[in-house]
């Protein structure tokens, strides 16, 4: 049996992007938490808020922030190993299903911004979002993701 780079790498990146994909879930779940302490007595209050401010620090700075890197190393990894290793060149990238992916990455890391400047401003105590509105967009990037699944899944074209 040899080992196929490819495959380990899509692996890791598999991985990676699992890992980014949960931490990108869950926060705006803790951000939902953190808007309903609003209205609340103190102390608990406080209490709630604290804790919750510090597992969303935790939860962007130890899972969030290293998945979506390593995602973003080893997919450029394999679009290295695509064009250079399978020979098909820079071309590969504008095969719509990839051009679609792509996008779809970009969106993620779009969505991966706003959340960290989100977290500054909940921090701060300047956020303006509410429970509701965390609620309503917390599916956004699966919603993103099952687009980018099945464009490489499929590997669709047109015609």
């Amino acid at each position: 049996m040899s080992f196929d780079a490819f495959n380990i790498v899509r692996g890791l990146h598999i991985l990676a992007v699992i890992a980014w994909m949960a931490g990108m879930l869950f926060l705006p779940r803790l951000f939902a938490y953190d808007a309903e302490q609003q209205g609340k007595a103190e102390p608990l209050k406080s209490e709630m808020q604290s804790l919750l401010r510090v597992w969303q620090g935790r939860l962007l700075k130890i899972i969030i922030n290293p998945a979506m890197t390593a995602a973003w190393v080893f997919g450029v990894w394999m679009i290295l190993i695509h064009v250079y290793g399978y020979g098909e060149g820079w071309a590969f990238l504008a095969r719509p299903w990839m051009a679609t992916k792509l996008l779809a990455v970009v969106a993620l890391s779009g969505w991966h911004g706003f959340l960290s400047g989100e977290l500054r401003k909940i921090q701060a105590g300047t956020s303006i979002r509410t429970s509701r509105f965390w609620r309503m967009t917390n599916e956004i990037p699966f919603l993103i993701a099952i687009v980018a699944v099945l464009s490489v899944t499929t590997e669709w074209t047109f015609g």
